[in-house]
């Protein structure tokens, strides 16, 4: 590399932009939970701490449900202690139900997220109930967590199109959303879990989780790049002034139930456009970068992350 090309990207900031995200990455949970073979524990737990050394402050570690569902992540026991030093890092984990978040709680875990669906199919198919019966199923267990102080985000799914039900209306996307935070959530992520989403649908959703109450301060973004937008719909957002940004390290990831998600939004092409818009975000990025290449060398294959190819190759 020379050292010019340490230098890039040049940084020209952009007016009306934040100053700083936060980026909640997700490649350790979301990212490993579609891989087709089990990854070692010791991996696992290696991969997160290397994420940690790269700045990156908020690290989704895994999820307590049933290993029948997700036997990728069915080693969550094992995995949770082992990141017990990780002093000043977020490590949120996935809880489906009362019987999930009472491992985490046991475990230590102080933040905690549950999973809700803007659709009724994908509602189905995920946590096999129906949208109102989900939130009736998630209410005990933000109780139980706001009870014990716990941090609780919550997810919600197919906010921009589904796979079997097409487009999702804004209204539709807006009432499961406000449910949500209406049980006690911290935040909300809102998922484009198809990645169908387009600059000008998410400015109407975030415009339309405003009017009704929800503001944008608790909102993060979670993109998938299935038709390449999602950098373009994350700047969309950033301009509506969101904050919290999800992304996967090497752009790892899907969803297991919607086989028509692609990967997640790449952190390293997060952290290359927000460092080009002058934009903190704390993380180093050749640190990051060789930690998903030493990750991908352990999976078998190259990252998906244009951003982590170009360097990797300077």
């Amino acid at each position: 590399m020379t050292s010019d090309a340490r230098t890039l990207p040049m940084t020209v900031p952009a007016r009306d932009l934040p100053a700083r995200v936060r980026i909640h990455e997700v490649g350790a949970r979301d990212g490993l939970q579609n891989e087709k073979s089990v990854v070692p524990t010791e991996v696992k737990a290696e991969f997160i701490h290397r994420l940690a050394a790269a700045g990156l402050t908020t690290v989704e570690a895994t999820s307590f449900v049933h290993p029948k569902w997700v036997p990728q992540l069915a080693d969550a026991e094992d995995l949770f202690p082992r990141l017990a030093d990780l002093d000043g890092v977020a490590l949120p984990v996935l809880v489906p139900n009362e019987r999930g978040l009472e491992r985490a709680l046991a475990l230590g875990a102080r933040r905690i997220a549950v999973f809700g669906s803007a659709t009724e199919t994908f509602a189905f198919r995920n946590l096999n109930r129906t949208v109102d019966e989900s939130l009736a199923m998630f209410e005990p267990v933000v109780a139980r967590a706001k009870a014990d102080d716990v941090h609780v985000r919550g997810y919600l799914s197919m906010c921009f199109g589904d796979p079997w039900e097409g487009p999702v209306p804004v209204h539709q996307v807006v009432r499961v959303a406000k449910a949500l935070m209406d049980l006690g959530c911290d935040e909300l992520s809102l998922g484009d879990t198809i990645g169908v989403a387009t600059p000008g649908h998410v400015r109407a959703l975030l415009a339309g989780l405003n009017e009704e109450g929800v503001g944008t301060d608790v909102i993060g973004v979670h993109f998938h790049d299935t038709y390449g937008q999602a950098l373009s719909n994350t700047l969309a957002a950033l301009q509506h002034g969101v904050t919290t940004v999800d992304a996967s390290a090497g752009g790892l990831g899907g969803c297991p139930y919607a086989k028509s998600a692609t990967g997640n939004l790449a952190t390293e092409d997060l952290v290359w456009m927000l460092q080009g818009l002058g934009i903190e975000t704390g993380v180093d990025l050749d640190a990051l970068t060789a930690t998903s290449v030493w990750l991908a060398d352990r999976l078998g294959r190259p990252s998906p992350s244009r951003t982590v190819r170009a360097l990797s190759v300077r």
